[in-house]
């Protein structure tokens, strides 16, 4: 099974801390373009569950991803999906899935019940920053758009640090930030 423990630190910028940031580290001078499809259950199953299902566009390739809560982070289950097969869950049609599938099962919840909500575009730029992933992200969603740096590290301790002496060095308050699937839902 395609399973990952993901562990992130994210902060919602202000345009001008976005482009300050852009403008004092070598981040790559070109995003890449991903979508992200949102499906949830019409009673919200999954977010009673803290979970969340999206299918993410780039580069002409499709992944499938349930989130799950994970004492260490998220647990991430993914499952690569064709073009077609991306379509047909967008049309409510035939949705295959193999490795989310046991998850979704005993949440209790039937890929048949899942409804596509909407999507949000991004435009990322990435960089290996030390010993974990800088992420800056220009995200566009329901007539709404945000400024977002996240940060993925491999554990905690190396995580928190990096994250704290990034925003210490750039003047960057520690906002409270919902991820991308809560600020979506609600700008619904």
């Amino acid at each position: 099974m395609t399973q990952e423990i993901e562990i992130e630190y994210k902060n919602l910028l202000t345009k001008q801390e976005f482009n300050n940031l852009l403008d004092h580290l070598p981040f790559p001078a070109d995003a890449q373009k991903q979508t992200n499809y949102y499906f949830e259950t019409k009673d919200f199953s999954l977010k009673e569950n803290g979970c969340a299902l999206r299918i993410r566009e780039k580069e002409d390739t499709y992944h499938l991803t349930l989130k799950e809560p994970h004492p260490n982070g998220l647990l991430e289950t993914h499952d690569i999906l064709t073009k077609q097969e991306a379509m047909n869950w967008i049309k409510g049609k035939n949705r295959v899935i193999k490795n989310a599938a046991k998850s979704l099962k005993q949440l209790q919840i039937s890929p048949e019940s899942l409804i596509y909500y909407g999507s949000l575009i991004t435009e990322r730029r990435e960089l290996k920053y030390r010993e974990v992933l800088l992420v800056l992200d220009y995200s566009i969603f329901n007539g709404k758009s945000d400024y977002e740096l996240e940060l993925e590290a491999p554990n905690e301790e190396i995580g928190l640090k990096t994250f704290e002496r990034l925003l210490t060095q750039f003047q960057i308050p520690n906002r409270t930030t919902p991820n991308k699937i809560q600020r979506f839902f609600s700008s619904l």
